[in-house]
């Protein structure tokens, strides 16, 4: 699954980033978003410690090499990109649009990880001769 791993470096890096940025310069986050409107200083700085802790949470995947949990980080990451697509939709703010962006090469990055490591699987338990390496 090693694939599938290293997409999830991806995750993990704009969950950290953005929630810090959103910690420590809200109005500059959603400036470089693309943002149209103002959202106050407070929630979006509780936006970024849920983003931040939803990234230490992938950190640990990641570094713990979870497997169990590749197939969850695709599935909980589904919804939000139909919120995001939706929330474009309803407000025209181009901040949806961008997440939905980030979010979706995310998935598109895992789910491919995952279809090619999983092929791979398949193709050595079919050829009990190849080790994997």
């Amino acid at each position: 699954m090693k694939r599938t791993w290293l997409s999830l470096f991806y995750e993990t890096g704009y969950l950290l980033v953005a929630g810090v940025f959103l910690l420590v310069a809200p109005e500059a986050a959603f400036n470089l978003l693309f943002s149209n409107s103002s959202y106050g200083d407070v929630l979006p700085r509780l936006l970024g410690t849920v983003l931040l802790s939803t990234g230490v949470i992938f950190v640990q995947i990641v570094r713990m090499r979870i497997e169990e949990l590749y197939t969850a980080t695709i599935v909980v990451r589904v919804p939000l990109m139909a919120v995001n697509l939706s929330l474009f939709t309803y407000s025209g703010n181009p901040l949806f649009l961008t997440l939905f962006v980030i979010v979706t090469v995310g998935v598109v990055l895992t789910v491919t990880g995952y279809v090619l490591d999983r092929k791979d699987a398949v193709a050595r338990t079919k050829d009990p001769a190849d080790t994997g390496s």
